[in-house]
């Protein structure tokens, strides 16, 4: 990464570990099969993809049998939900999802075109940091439910729902419970027994790994309706040649991931903890968005009263420091986050957001560096916001 820029997005994406890059490369070149091919190149494409399920099997304390690799996050939420919810359809068994307010895009827009197909969907609201209980989605669960899916950790906002508890509340229900645990690898705990997950989404390239991977845990015991139909890899779950080099690289960051994640967390949490303190001695127009304490270690986002945040976030860049106002998937389209709006923050802090997300490479100085530039920014804005609301009179 250059050194003169300093990076503080790390929901939106990480850069590429070399351990990981490392890795992947023999799969690009000399080892190049195709997994289902029986001859020789084929069985060691086929041993590395094995191995490399095995050791993600590990870290999520399941079977190997129990991943399916998918593109991303985006296509393992889609096949989480839409593939359980067609298969326990097609059974008989309902029609009627649980779902919250404050979810990543790629849940909340599967949930509402599950309901334009004819799936009865409940949206829970959000209490003020974006989180629900147990105690909720229990409520709202039917006799017809057959799925609830709830977010791990908020992309942008950091805060972290009670997924073990939520999980066990459901399983004494007997239904399916699916978590998007995008943001999770390297800072919370993956043990799927532990957290009573029966479905679990992933992406590498949120974990210091290559974009273009994913996965998705399913208990053996839940149906699955395959969204991608074809040659009928992975037992018929998800078709399509798999990508070996790229789940190699999957397998180690996550392995690395969850190796390194304690030590990790405490030096993150610690900057993270710095970051907030700072910036709300520094900004009188800053609102902490979120958890205070239930929230991601590397993670930080602020509501700005009456400043736009995306102004500041674009003069940032120009010094060198690229952060976000929110989800990546969504930034840029000059409308207030749902997941503010869900979670009732001020109407006058809605286009104020910004979020500063820690990593691996984040150090004090790049703290001091940035609350250097940001007091300098949101003195110009605050002098700017009356001078334009004058010409607008």
């Amino acid at each position: 990464m250059n050194p003169d820029f300093i990076y503080l997005d790390h929901s939106a994406t990480t850069p590429t570990d070399p351990r990981v890059v490392e890795a992947m490369m023999p799969y690009w070149t000399a080892q190049f099969g195709n997994p289902s091919s029986l001859h020789r190149a084929g069985k060691v494409a086929k041993l590395a993809l094995d191995t490399a399920r095995e050791a993600a099997a590990a870290v999520l304390n399941c079977a190997p049998a129990e991943i399916v690799f998918t593109s991303g996050g985006t296509e393992s939420d889609n096949l989480a939900l839409k593939g359980v919810a067609r298969a326990m359809r097609a059974r008989g068994r309902g029609s009627h999802i649980i779902t919250t307010a404050a979810e990543h895009h790629a849940v909340l827009d599967v949930a509402k075109e599950l309901a334009d197909d004819g799936f009865e969907v409940t949206f829970l609201p959000v209490d003020e940091f974006g989180r629900v209980t147990a105690g909720q989605v229990l409520e709202a669960a039917r006799d017809d439910t057959i799925l609830a899916s709830v977010i791990y950790a908020n992309n942008e906002v950091g805060s972290l729902n009670p997924i073990s508890e939520i999980g066990a509340a459901l399983r004494e229900r007997r239904i399916p419970f699916h978590t998007d645990a995008v943001q999770a690898p390297g800072s919370l705990p993956l043990d799927v027994k532990a957290l009573n997950a029966d479905l679990m989404s992933l992406s590498a390239h949120k974990f210091y790994g290559p974009k273009g991977i994913g996965m998705l845990y399913v208990r053996r015991a839940v149906p699955l309706q395959a969204q991608m139909v074809g040659g009928g890899q992975q037992s018929h779950r998800r078709s399509g040649t798999e990508p070996v080099a790229l789940i190699v690289g999957l397998a180690e960051a996550l392995r690395l991931a969850e190796a390194e994640r304690e030590e990790t967390a405490a030096r993150l949490a610690a900057l993270r903890d710095m970051l907030i303190e700072r910036v709300l001695a520094t900004i009188p127009e800053a609102a902490l968005t979120g958890h205070p304490t239930e929230r991601l270690p590397g993670h930080t986002s602020f509501a700005m009263k009456g400043l736009n945040g995306d102004s500041i976030l674009l003069d940032l860049n120009e010094v060198g420091i690229g952060a976000s106002g929110g989800s990546a998937c969504t930034t840029g389209q000059q409308e207030p986050s749902h997941v503010l709006v869900a979670m009732g923050i001020d109407p006058d802090r809605l286009m104020g957001q910004m979020r500063f997300v820690l990593g691996k490479h984040s150090q004090p100085e790049h703290i001091d560096r940035l609350l250097y530039h940001l007091a300098a920014l949101a003195e110009r804005h605050r002098v700017m916001v009356p001078e334009i609301e004058r010409r607008i009179e």
